[in-house]
């Protein structure tokens, strides 16, 4: 961040009680930028849909901001699906069938039998990968249209998904068919590379695993698309994985895309295809920075230990379960010295960093951490009882 913003970031938190005896620690969320990283995501993919992942932060501000931008959304939970459904409560009836079904996806490829029960009578499109949840869906769900998800290579990424879900190529088809056979209605095909994919061959390999099970579907006469819900064409879901900056590097975004539409313009016919993506990160990690104040501080073994109001049992939980590193920087300049943050939990797992260039700081003082927009206050918790981080919206 430039000089100018940090300042206004320190001056937002001290006015929203951040120096508060009790204070916890607080996330300001600035919704320009996630209208930027929407703007830029399609700009550079203009044949691609984004359905933002709730799933990366689900706060409802968020989900408004990308409503209002006309974005549509995949969500993993009926809950996830119910919070964007009251975006649209007091829509005409129709209207609102027709957003659900053409700007809503449930990615989840495994759900249970009360969800896919829950879902049936909003007619949505759903995900599977394999013949027992093909049957679930037939059971519970007979209304919605299918997306098969196929195995995807996740070489590279930071977060590995293709070890829990997605059909082997060899057994896409005949699941394809067994839908079809079924009476199910299959309208296209889905993939995920892995999260903060750093491998651009995921997605080409991937592209051409899915352009071929295509060829496979048609040369057996199993139509993918086409069959009861209007006009829609043909459905190639490309995940998410889109690559993010943290901590000033990561570069691949442009170059992903570049492939992309190139494997897009040779592969997958603009009249018969319509592409959509699952892009949470990168919509929201940027638009995030958190403010954390210094409530303790030690030597230990010779270095100097910081205790902090946050951790990762709190907003730095993306660290644990996202695989990201996050820098703390200081507000307060100085020489400075590798010292250790420390949660404010009383677990010895509650560690943010062992290894922090910080000045020397006092009690009270406070640091911040830049792109914590992303799976972080979505899986705060409230360990020993201490709150999660306050949230303080700008620009909305």
């Amino acid at each position: 961040m430039e000089q100018k913003e940090i300042k206004k970031i320190e001056k937002i938190a001290k006015k929203n009680g951040i120096h508060h005896i009790d204070g916890t620690s607080i996330l300001i969320i600035d919704h320009d930028k996630i209208r930027y990283n929407f703007k830029r995501f399609t700009s550079h993919l203009p044949r691609v849909q984004p359905y933002y992942a709730v799933k990366a932060n689900s706060l409802p501000e968020i989900v408004k901001t990308i409503y209002d931008l006309g974005g549509s959304f995949d969500v993993a939970s009926y809950q996830e699906f119910l919070l964007i459904n009251r975006l649209i409560k007091n829509l005409p009836l129709e209207e609102r069938q027709n957003f659900i079904w053409e700007k809503i996806i449930y990615a989840h490829p495994i759900k249970n039998e009360g969800t896919l029960n829950k879902l049936n009578r909003y007619k949505p499109l759903i995900v599977y990968d394999n013949e027992i949840e093909l049957k679930k869906i037939k059971k519970y769900a007979p209304n919605a249209g299918l997306i098969l998800r196929i195995w995807s290579p996740n070489t590279g990424s930071v977060v590995e998904l293709s070890n829990k879900f997605g059909a082997e190529k060899s057994e896409a088809v005949n699941l394809i068919a067994k839908a079809i056979d079924s009476g199910l209605t299959v309208e296209g095909l889905s993939f995920h590379v892995g999260s903060q994919c750093l491998n651009s061959v995921n997605y080409t390999t991937s592209l051409e695993n899915a352009y071929n099970i295509f060829e496979e579907a048609d040369s057996r006469s199993y139509k993918i698309g086409h069959l009861g819900h209007g006009d829609r064409k043909r459905i190639l879901d490309i995940g998410g994985g889109f690559p993010v900056r943290y901590n000033g590097k990561e570069k691949r975004f442009k170059k992903i895309t570049e492939l992309l539409n190139n494997s897009f313009d040779r592969l997958f016919s603009e009249k018969e295809f319509e592409i959509i993506a699952e892009p949470g990160r990168f919509m929201v990690a940027n638009s995030a920075t958190l403010v954390a104040k210094i409530i303790g501080k030690a030597t230990r073994r010779g270095k100097t230990s910081y205790y902090i109001n946050d951790g990762v049992y709190h907003t730095f939980s993306g660290q644990l379960f996202d695989h990201i590193n996050y820098t703390l920087k200081s507000f307060k300049k100085g020489p400075q010295e590798i010292s250790t943050i420390f949660g404010q939990t009383c677990d010895g797992f509650d560690v943010q960093s062992q290894a922090t260039l910080l000045p020397d700081l006092d009690l009270g003082d406070l640091v911040y951490a830049e792109s914590m927009g992303a799976y972080t206050n979505a899986s705060s918790t409230y360990f020993n009882g201490f709150p999660p981080a306050k949230i303080i919206h700008i620009n909305q």
